[in-house]
């Protein structure tokens, strides 16, 4: 039997709640839970952000055929921070999901004979390339297309199940998730889009994008209230792009850096040129990090790692991000030194390298790593409902 002091313990307990209730409701003239509208993202688990970001590289493309739908919420459904995306456009101005500008290795064009005639051959970073170009066809035509695995030592049962999607789409996949995932599309080949597809009052390529990501909320500097909300990089190899859309967007800005003999494709210069003191000095003005191919970091021989570079060291001199790429759990791509396990791999990267995010083909592979070394602390749950309930009660400073 309780004691007398318990039971008026409890019930001045549940007298206080009950004037709170009726406080709120009072004086509010609103009841005490927020409208939907209010709730967006309130209700969901937040974004960690004490690890390095496991970035879904176009979704879970080791299991399922890249930048579809069912590779990017099988990627959240394996525990991605971020799903990540190639922006191009379609003919008609429709900003989809793709990484090449032809669409002959992924998707099954070469089946559509009433297609046969859009073959073309463009230039293309100084290179002529001949294909079906994405930028030749209508989103109605793309979307009559299916994608296919680009590995044909990865599973092949999801050919043909799949269709292009659009940025619209994609974004849509997000914020959908049952918990806040990040997004983290690329402004791709910029200088081929804007060629060769025109808008409207002279909007670029650049200007659509960046309406995209403002029409669905994205907005806010790095671990702002708003970017926690609604998490979001975006990338480019063009430094002039992100440069240019520095003047309508604050949202963090990755510059993506090639293979050390690949120059820029809209500045053209060299990768010593972009990875110096001097130039990450300037660039830092408008990006928060670099992606940098993990062979420039790491250089290899005979599939053997050597010394690694200093990028890492001066990348964080300047508090620039370092977020490689990629990380696949394949015999192929992993070097000797890691003994066949990718677990190995990542353990290099994280915690000898000090890298800050990982582009992987396979974000589960990640994520089961991680929670393994660096699981999430009961501190950062208890620190998860207290945002929560923070973010309740400051609905009612709103008009």
């Amino acid at each position: 039997m309780a004691s007398s002091s318990s039971s008026s313990s409890c019930w001045y307990i549940i007298s206080v709640i009950f004037v709170i209730q009726v406080f709120l409701k009072g004086v509010n003239g609103r009841p005490y839970y927020p409208l939907p509208s209010k709730m967006e993202n309130n209700d969901k688990k937040a974004l960690q952000t004490f690890r390095p970001y496991n970035i879904a590289h176009r979704g879970s493309n080791g299991e399922i055929p890249e930048e579809t739908s069912a590779a990017y919420m099988r990627a959240i459904e394996e525990g991605a921070d971020f799903i990540e995306t190639d922006i191009l456009s379609s003919k008609d101005g429709v900003l989809i999901c793709f990484h090449d500008v032809i669409l002959d290795d992924t998707t099954d064009i070469a089946n559509h004979t009433k297609f046969k005639d859009r073959k073309r051959t463009y230039e293309v970073q100084g290179e002529n390339i001949t294909g079906y170009f994405v930028v030749d066809f209508t989103i109605e035509e793309l979307k009559s297309l299916r994608v296919k695995q680009r590995y044909s030592f990865r599973d092949q049962q999801y050919n043909g199940k799949f269709t292009i999607i659009t940025f619209e789409e994609y974004i849509s996949i997000a914020l959908d998730a049952k918990r806040i995932v990040g997004i983290y599309p690329e402004i791709k080949n910029p200088v081929f889009i804007n060629q060769h597809v025109k808008w409207a009052n002279g909007k670029r390529f650049e200007d659509k994008f960046v309406e995209t990501l403002q029409k669905y909320g994205y907005k806010g500097q790095y671990l702002s209230k708003d970017w926690l909300n609604k998490p979001l990089f975006i990338q480019s190899f063009a430094p002039t792009s992100l440069i240019y859309i520095s003047n309508f967007t604050d949202s963090p800005k990755i510059l993506l850096i090639d293979d050390v003999n690949i120059p820029t494709q809209d500045t053209n210069q060299s990768f010593w040129e972009i990875t110096s003191d001097n130039y990450l000095g300037f660039i830092r003005n408008y990006v928060i990090g670099i992606g940098p191919w993990k062979d420039t970091i790491v250089p290899v021989v005979n599939n053997y790692l050597i010394t690694p570079t200093d990028l890492v060291a001066k990348a964080h001199a300047h508090d620039l991000q370092v977020h490689p790429y990629t990380y696949r759990n394949e015999n192929q791509f992993l070097h000797f030194d890691f003994n066949q396990d990718p677990y190995e791999e990542f353990n290099y990267w994280i915690n000898t390298i000090g890298i800050d995010g990982l582009f992987t083909d396979f974000t589960g592979s990640l994520h089961l790593f991680q929670e393994w070394t660096s699981p999430v602390k009961d501190g950062s749950l208890a620190n998860n409902l207290l945002h929560k309930i923070s973010k309740m009660i400051s609905t009612y400073d709103e008009p």
